[in-house]
């Protein structure tokens, strides 16, 4: 290693973990917005909405997150759209976190018990009411703990998009590797980041879940 210190190796890895945290809140954002959509739209069983949700997932769930990036990042330019790394990222994990959250908060609905329903229709309440002032509120008390959860799977599928040239940590590690030829050393830096900010989200989810299970 010539030229690098230990202090320049983490510098340069926590400037690049900063873009690993923005990309993850705007999957995770962007997805809780489209899967939130789409947990309305099959909950009122629009026409066709439950077959549309369901292939969604299927499409997103059943194949490799890496595939999706590819495909947000080469498929597009194909059609015209002049696509960066950062817009083809974004696109792609914000359509896979959707797919998993509309899933995770369709369960929580279906727990609601179904008594719920049934009281909230006998009070007049149109469907958007009754899901706004009835089912969402108690569906939102299981689903916390289980969504702050997927966090963390969201903050390390971030880690996949080094291979379109989204520089976020991974990507700076390669590179900084590349620099310095001390690659345990540098992958070590790497992972203790990771850990760094997936362990106070599997924390609070686990914490909240046993708050839960406590007031049950």
């Amino acid at each position: 290693m010539v030229d690098f210190t230990l202090w320049d190796i983490v510098r340069n890895l926590l400037l690049a973990a900063r873009w690993t945290v923005v990309l993850s809140l705007i999957a995770f954002i962007g997805g809780g917005v489209v899967g939130l959509l789409l947990l309305v739209a099959r909950t009122a069983r629009w026409p066709g909405a439950i077959g549309f949700v369901k292939g969604y997932v299927q499409l997103f769930q059943g194949t490799p997150l890496l595939m999706q990036l590819f495909l947000a990042y080469f498929g597009l330019a194909l059609f015209g759209f002049d696509t960066s790394a950062w817009v083809a990222a974004s696109l792609a994990l914000t359509l896979y976190t959707s797919a998993f959250l509309v899933e995770i908060w369709r369960g929580c609905v279906e727990a609601v018990p179904k008594g719920q329903w049934e009281a909230a229709q006998s009070l007049a309440l149109n469907f958007g009411e009754q899901l706004r002032y009835v089912i969402l509120p108690q569906a939102r008390r299981m689903a916390i703990a289980p969504t702050v959860g997927f966090l963390v799977q969201v903050i390390k599928g971030t880690a996949l998009a080094s291979v379109i040239g989204f520089v976020e940590l991974t990507k700076a590690g390669t590179m900084i590797t590349n620099a310095t030829f001390a690659p345990f050393l540098v992958y070590s830096c790497v992972a203790l980041m990771y850990f760094a900010l997936c362990f106070p989200v599997s924390w609070t989810a686990r914490s909240l879940e046993r708050k839960l299970h406590g007031r049950r």
